[in-house]
């Protein structure tokens, strides 16, 4: 593989409800819709990048889903997104999210990672065995197990791909993986749990409706979002996540892949479901435009 973006991180099937507001603990609110889609926050990133570059096959998924109904239905989404694949088959179940989502698109989410649980070393090495070459970005999240995504940080490193850490959802081993990482990308909460984060790494900090912050070169500047009414949050840093791993694939400047991956992020909230409102390249230039105008 050369000059590919290659996207490490869980394949679910998100299953959603959309409820006026959100349950409390031990409280059943009733009156919802019910709605199926493809998710996971590796499976989501993945699209996101495919759809800003609209290049077909310069993505490639690596995890793995299970030997059922679900797991295919999620191969066959990515694959018509223009996604090469390098998806093991694990005798755990697909991955499953249960998602509940208000009026204001505020949401809460529960994970059954089944067959995530199978995205191990061994799976990483057959993924990337062949040559990534400095060209390349790989970009991990965390809902897999610790040793893959070791695993592909260190064959990042070995072959001089550009490393993107999103330490998400957070985890206590995500500080192991940092000096192997060019860029991490942290909401805040994610970023007070990291720490001292190595001077080496810059640090894209996700803020929700107001942006990112760039924490680079002894130095920090805000980037802004667009306003837009949201609808449904779930998915977006995965779509700010893929977005910003397409732009430095294309090398672009830092400050403008994560401009962006912002303004990307603020369309996707516009639509219910992880991936339906992931903006295509076209929107997003769009929407960039009209953010410096």
């Amino acid at each position: 593989m050369t000059g590919v973006l290659a996207v490490l991180g869980a394949i679910n099937v998100d299953l959603v409800v959309t409820l006026d507001r959100l349950p409390g603990p031990g409280e059943t609110v009733g009156g919802g819709s019910f709605a199926r889609h493809h998710g996971g926050k590796g499976g989501n990133q993945a699209v996101a990048a495919a759809r800003a570059l609209q290049d077909p096959g310069r993505v490639v998924m690596i995890g793995c889903v299970g030997d059922d109904e679900l797991g295919a239905s999620a191969v066959e989404a990515l694959r018509a997104e223009g996604i090469g694949l390098r998806v093991a088959t694990a005798l755990a179940p697909t991955g499953v999210a249960l998602i509940v989502v208000d009026a204001r698109g505020e949401n809460q989410i529960a994970v059954a990672p089944g067959a995530n649980d199978g995205v191990l070393a061994s799976v990483i090495d057959e993924a990337l065995g062949e040559e990534l070459g400095p060209g390349s970005v790989v970009l991990a999240s965390l809902e897999v197990p610790f040793e893959g995504v070791r695993r592909a940080a260190e064959i990042s490193r070995e072959q001089g791909a550009t490393f993107v850490l999103n330490p998400a959802p957070a985890q206590p081993w995500a500080l192991e993986l940092l000096p192997h990482a060019a860029f991490v990308t942290p909401n805040e909460s994610e970023l007070a749990a990291l720490g001292d984060v190595p001077s080496g790494v810059a640090v894209i900090e996700t803020r929700g409706e107001r942006g990112a912050r760039i924490h680079a070169g002894g130095s920090t500047q805000d980037v802004p979002s667009l306003a837009v009414e949201p609808v449904d949050t779930t998915g977006a840093g995965d779509c700010f996540n893929g977005v910003l791993a397409a732009g430095l694939l294309e090398g672009l400047p830092l400050h403008e892949a994560v401009e962006r991956a912002v303004v990307a992020a603020a369309l996707s909230v516009t639509k219910h479901g992880a991936r339906e409102g992931m903006p295509g390249r076209a929107e997003i230039d769009g929407a960039v435009a009209s953010l410096r105008g």
